[in-house]
């Protein structure tokens, strides 16, 4: 089973994200500027997991589903 195009994509826009904060981390001239960063770097890392494991749960359901059609 294919991956529901919204997971797919949110995922993407999630690990995007998480690379921009990173990068806004190391750039950020003050240690407070520094730490939001991170902790949204850290957020979008974690949603995106989480959307990985709805892809992953999806692709079971699918293929539990296909099973018990054979």
């Amino acid at each position: 089973m294919e991956e529901d195009p919204t997971t797919q994509e949110l995922r993407a826009k999630q690990r995007r994200r998480e690379d921009e904060e990173r990068e806004r981390a190391e750039r950020a001239p003050q240690d407070d500027d520094t730490a939001q960063h991170e902790a949204r770097a850290a957020k979008a890392g974690y949603l995106a997991e989480k959307l990985e494991e709805r892809a992953r749960a999806e692709r079971e359901a699918e293929r539990d589903s296909d099973d018990d059609h054979e």
